[in-house]
């Protein structure tokens, strides 16, 4: 078989791939858009070229050599967007990661090292394929040089061998240089002859052959004005032929054999895709995932005993306590049995043994016995299934191994004894086993594995301790974390209940509704046909209906939404199409996934709530995700409509913070125009219309408090000009005008992201109000985009995380006063900065009163903090 050498534009496909996908990021904030659709496409190469040689060619910098023929050689190009500059490192890890080589050469651009190796490889008789969307490299085009161009997107190309190249352009590769000096090229600031365009070129290059040739001849030119263009900008156009010309004998310190590729070790691949969080691409490599806390190790015996019968001795002292389940989900699992460790030993005891016995419930429902635990939560919540409702614990290992670093990404048992130093523990899916082959092993290694993994909750407190206690966090896991982690699993244990009925009403009207869109496609197409398949979708808007191609795929026309939107305005039946989308994921998703999910028993949803998650500390929800549920549509916000009060004549009462991350920036910025804002109780968005605008409230409209309330919130959350133009539809350049008034406007705000970062740089780490922690070791990087991300991450953490903080500093008190005042409400959700209960009318005066002075006051700021409520008969009446 021929050897194959695939040389890929690197800089140039990451470009395409960006503002080809929307703007994704990981779990950890990082941008991946790129990342992801370079990765994609490169699976592809790998799989369909099977090369024998590869290389990704980057370019080295701003600077070349052909800025010292022509300094303005690229000059007037918009900046790299922050959030594409940030992945350029995390592209290459990929890459290492896929043992595939990329190059770059100071003074020259990946063209150069590109056209140097493309013809070393069809000189020693390689296949070549070139992969770019640069037209400039079709001049490398050959017998043996193929040059695919991507199109829009990244998932078709064109293959310009000689003969496509002349279908195509109707000249041959030589002349794309010839072509290129006379046209110019905007996007890197080549001049070429002014209005000479594509076609034109082309027309004179089939006359004349070349530039050369053409200007020797120029005087036969018979059109007065083009003639005069050319003789006019000779000059021009012999500086453009050589600043297009790629050098392919370019100084590069690489050969051939250094780009030998032998394919990729899968478990590398599958690392970095789990840390990426690409979990839809594991499924195209081969292997799993593992980390060091799997890997067997020769463990010590263990000594457990077995009890089945209970006395009270048997928890003189007990500290370590474990509820062994098969599922993560507890709602769900079943308990295979209970851990106990204390000075004396280790015991295993059965689930039917403690749960019926008097002894086992008195230690467990009694505040003075302290434990030890491993997700509080879990153990609460599976206990509560069993009628019992555990008390006294004092310690969460999981809790406290995400206070110190929440940037781990694994938080089991296994995970936090290696990196506190200790090993001994069986790795769940040893004896379980993997998906849906997981079963309850013989009794003999469940009782081992139980005894181990209390075990190392027993020996890790400690130590676990003795670091929160250095790094300040001692009073957050007791103080904030553990008491929201017993009020948690009482909500997920309540549950919120769902009418049925009403949610099963709903789908059959939405069903009526896509029936009517559906029909009315039909008629505006002229025909039937299956609107879920782009097959035939496809030949009615491009072909029947003649609208403009926009992307086309292996299997036909792309008629993804983003396609879709931007066929907007094009035709009547673009509109119909979306919504049919929008309805069609509302049925599917929300009110299909929400009746799979209520508990037969109860007729309620019981969420999980996870704390251990997110870098900021914020709650997530999972199984069903409830801060999901879709606002944005009317038939969306519905749904709220099937979550009702659990008992007659009570009623949903929803409270909310208002604008709390911006009051939060304004406390810990000091800016004393915000504060001011805040105080007088000013709407903070025509404040900073005012501002920024520099006009009178009475004079902004609607669309400058729109772009306000972006820019407010966008400095929030670190937005650059690219990210604030994509948000607002304006330019870049008028994006970072108004990030550059908004700072002038608050210079508070200016000061408080400048010393963030400094402060981070000394630290290694930034801190909410409450101690909590984010490392951002990649904040001192001499990588400007690593930095850079680190910079954005430092600036936005300590005001997300603060709110979060607040939030929940106000369940547990909100949870205190409701006991106190021996009322009935009780907490069902939080979704984001917003908490919902559910209480007897009787109990609303005084709800309104209690709950807004408790989430108020629960923590004392420069500025007030303030909350809007409303209570009603259904979850969308309280909205």
């Amino acid at each position: 078989m021929k050897n194959k050498l695939i040389l890929i534009d690197g800089n140039s496909i990451a470009y395409r791939a960006f503002f080809a996908l929307p703007l994704l990021s990981n779990d950890k904030g990082v941008y991946t858009n790129a990342i992801y659709g370079f990765t994609t496409m490169l699976l592809r190469i790998i799989e369909d070229e099977k090369p024998t040689h590869l290389l990704v060619a980057f370019d080295a910098g701003k600077t070349t050599f052909r800025h010292k023929t022509y300094k303005e050689y690229k000059g007037g190009r918009q900046k790299t967007p922050s959030e594409l500059s940030e992945q350029f490192p995390l592209l290459r890890e990929m890459l290492d990661a896929f043992q595939i080589s990329h190059y770059q050469l100071d003074q020259f651009e990946a063209d150069d090292i590109i056209g140097t190796l493309a013809r070393k490889g069809e000189n020693e008789d390689l296949e070549v394929n070139v992969i770019s969307g640069d037209k400039d490299l079709l001049q490398l085009i050959s017998d043996k040089v193929t040059v695919s161009m991507t199109k829009k997107g990244l998932s078709e190309v064109d293959k310009y061998t000689p003969s496509f190249l002349d279908e195509k352009l109707e000249i041959r590769p030589d002349q794309i240089i010839d072509m290129k000096a006379l046209m110019g090229d905007s996007s890197d600031n080549i001049p070429g002859v002014p209005g000479v365009g594509e076609k034109t070129a082309i027309k004179l290059l089939k006359q004349y052959e070349n530039l050369e040739n053409l200007y020797d001849n120029v005087e036969e030119i018979s059109a007065k004005k083009l003639k005069e263009k050319l003789v006019n900008h000779k000059e021009d156009a012999f500086m453009s032929k050589e600043l297009v010309t790629i050098n392919c004998d370019s100084p590069i310190e690489i050969s051939l054999s250094d780009l030998t590729y032998q394919g990729y070790q899968a478990q590398k691949v599958s690392e970095i895709f789990k840390e990426l969080g690409f979990q839809s691409l594991l499924n195209r490599i081969d292997g799993e995932y593992t980390d060091d806390s799997s890997v067997p190790i020769d463990l010590p015996e263990i000594d457990v005993t077995i009890v089945n019968d209970i006395t009270k001795e048997l928890f003189t002292g007990v500290e370590a306590f474990e509820v062994e389940m098969l599922d993560e989900n507890y709602h769900l699992s079943s308990i295979e049995g209970f851990g106990l460790v204390n000075k004396q030993g280790k015991y295993f005891i059965p689930v039917n043994v403690a749960i019926e016995s008097d002894a086992f419930k008195e230690w467990a429902e009694n505040t003075n016995n302290k434990k030890w635990v491993f997700d509080a939560k879990k153990v609460i919540v599976s206990l509560l299934h069993k009628g019992i409702h555990i008390k006294g614990i004092e310690f969460d290992l999981l809790l406290a191994s995400h206070l110190i670093d929440p940037s781990e990404n694994n938080h089991d048992i296994p995970a936090i004894s290696h990196r506190l130093g200790q090993k001994g523990v069986f790795f769940d899916e040893e004896v379980y086993g993997k998906g849906a082959k997981r079963k309850v092993p013989e009794l003999d290694k469940l009782v081992e594995h139980v005894g181990r993994k209390t075990n190392m909750i027993y020996q890790l407190k400690e130590t676990a301790e003795e670091k929160l206690k250095e790094n300040e966090q001692s009073e957050l896991l007791k103080e904030l974390e553990l008491p929201l982690a017993l009020i948690l699993g009482e909500m997920e244990f309540t549950g919120v209940y769902v009418d049925q009925k009403r949610l099963e009403k709903m789908g059959e009207d939405l069903q009526e509704r896509l029936k009517t869109i559906e029909k009315e496609v039909h008629e505006l197409a002229g025909e039937t046909f299956n609107l879920n398949s782009p097959k035939q979708l496809g030949p009615i808007l491009f072909e029947k209906l003649s609208l403009p191609v926009i992307k086309k795929t292996k299997t036909g026309y792309s008629t993804s939404a983003d396609i879709l939107e931007q066929l907007q305005g094009k035709h009547e039946i673009i509109p119909k199409l979306l919504m049919y989308r929008q309805l069609g994921k509302l049925q599917s998703t929300y009110i299909e996934g929400l009746l799979r999910v209520v508990h037969e028993d109860t007729n309620k949803i019981h969420t999980r709530f996870n704390q251990a998650l997110t870098q900021t500390g914020r709650l997530s929800s999972t199984e069903p995700n409830l801060q999901n549920i879709p606002i944005r549509l009317e038939e969306g916000k519905k749904i709220r409509q099937a979550f009702t009060p659990s008992k007659e004549g009570w009623f949903i009462f929803a409270a909310d913070y208002s604008q709390i991350e911006l009051r939060v920036l304004a406390h810990i910025a000091g800016d004393e125009k915000l504060i001011e804002a805040f105080n007088d109780d000013m709407d903070i968005h025509t404040r900073t219309a005012m501002e920024v605008f520099h006009v009178e409230a009475g004079e902004i409209t609607d669309n400058m408090r729109r772009q306000a309330k972006a820019v407010n919130f966008g400095i929030v959350y670190g937005i650059s000009d690219y990210g604030l133009s994509q948000s607002l539809g304006i330019t870049r350049k008028e994006a970072q005008k108004f990030i550059d008034r908004y700072l002038d406007s608050y210079p508070g705000v200016r000061t408080y992201m400048e010393e963030i970062v400094q402060d981070a740089k000394q630290k290694g780490y930034v801190t909410t109000i409450m101690k909590r922690r984010r490392y951002l070791p990649e904040i001192t990087s001499r990588n400007f985009n690593r930095r850079s991300f680190a910079e954005r991450t430092a600036m936005n953490t300590p005001i997300q995380g603060s709110a979060a903080d607040i939030i929940k500093l106000a369940m547990i008190n909100l949870s205190i006063k409701l006991k106190e005042e021996n009322l009935q409400a009780r907490m069902l959700m939080q979704v984001h900065d917003e908490l919902i209960l559910e209480a007897p009318e009787e109990e609303i005066d005084l709800l309104k009163d209690i709950v807004s002075s408790v989430m108020e006051n629960a923590i004392e700021l420069n500025v007030p903090l303030k909350v809007d409520y409303a209570f009603g008969k259904t979850w969308y009446d309280a909205k």
